[in-house]
């Protein structure tokens, strides 16, 4: 079973699946890289710059979700075990939960008054976000190393887990913030904006780490 997966995976370049999932990362990664710009801009009180981000991680977010369909069908119609099978869809399904956190992350930002917060949630905030971005684009890297060297895989692996650690050290230092929150500023509504906004931002890393974890279980298979 596992040299099937190698040798599927040794010949990335000329399979079909392969190229689909190396887009679907890219877009992935993408998605993330324009919340982290839309985020920005919205600190910087550019609403017009945000939402058009905002709107390019909704089109790469949508785009993502057709690659993973077609990727399914690739898959499931290729000579592999069902077990391999199943693993890279796991691995798909997975990659596929980041960009929807970042269209989610990117929904509540639209009416997230970040233009408004304390500077030092402000820098939270884009500190969490440069992590989560760091997370994405190792995500891909890790990825697209399978079948090419496993041990520098699981090497970027572990680079994605200390940064998932130190995202949740950013985001528990802005819950901290929320009861010092000036309300003569920001609304409690606006409040909770804020808190699912950081919330969606988190799962990014959080499901960024359940990528790698699949990535160990398919190079256990395959080592």
């Amino acid at each position: 079973m596992s040299e099937k997966l190698v040798s599927w995976l040794d010949r990335r370049r000329r399979m079909k699946s392969i190229e689909l999932i190396q887009r679907h990362l890219s877009a992935t990664t993408s998605a993330v890289e324009e919340l982290h710009r839309a985020v920005e801009y919205r600190i910087n009180g550019d609403a017009r710059a945000s939402e058009e981000a905002v709107n390019r991680v909704a089109g790469l977010e949508a785009e993502a979700d057709h690659l993973r369909n077609e990727i399914s069908l690739e898959v499931a119609g290729s000579a592999l075990p069902a077990s391999d099978r199943e693993d890279l869809l796991r691995l798909i399904r997975r990659v596929d939960w980041i960009a929807d956190w970042a269209r989610e992350a990117a929904r509540i930002l639209v009416w997230t008054p970040l233009d408004r917060i304390p500077g030092d949630l402000a820098d939270l905030v884009m500190a969490m976000m440069a992590k989560v971005r760091e997370c994405a684009l190792n995500v891909e890297k890790c990825v697209n190393r399978l079948g090419v060297d496993l041990n520098e895989a699981l090497k970027i692996a572990d680079m994605v887990e200390r940064l998932e650690e130190e995202v949740d050290e950013r985001y528990l230092e802005a819950r901290g913030k929320y009861p010092t929150l000036d309300y003569s500023k920001i609304n409690p509504g606006e409040a909770i904006l804020i808190s699912q906004l950081l919330d969606a931002i988190e799962y990014i890393a959080d499901w960024s780490e359940n990528t790698i974890d699949q990535v160990r279980i398919i190079a256990i298979r395959i080592s």
